[in-house]
């Protein structure tokens, strides 16, 4: 059984969804499962990569990492930051030399945040 918002990672091609509507079946691609990234919220590591959301004049800025930025190198980078608010979702695509931050000019009462590293996956805070 799949549900809405998971985010599923093929481990031969890694192509990477996200669940748009629930259901019985399962992901499969390139002939087996595709794996289930669970979204971590407490970073263990020196490197940061929750979320953290801070208001900001006309909206919300999302920064990965609070004291430190995650790296944005080619071989380290976070892929995308996604905010869910209110029963919506709003994604931003980064690349390597961006800033791990993205601004969003939405307010809302139910904020989450998430994010996906390219080499340690799904973050939310």
């Amino acid at each position: 059984m799949v549900e809405k918002l998971q985010v599923y990672k093929c481990e031969v091609c890694g192509i990477i969804v996200e669940i748009l509507e629930e259901g019985a079946g399962e992901c499969v691609c390139c002939g087996q499962d595709m794996v289930l990234l669970e979204a971590k919220t407490k970073d263990a590591a020196t490197e940061k990569h929750v979320p953290f959301i801070e208001p900001v004049a006309g909206g919300v800025k999302v920064r990965v990492g609070q004291n430190a930025a995650h790296p944005m190198e080619p071989k380290h980078y976070i892929q995308w930051i996604e905010l869910l608010v209110d029963g919506k979702s709003y994604r931003q695509f980064l690349k390597p030399g961006e800033a791990p931050e993205a601004f969003f000019p939405v307010t809302g009462a139910n904020l989450t945040a998430r994010e996906l590293c390219n080499v340690h996956g799904l973050w939310k805070g």
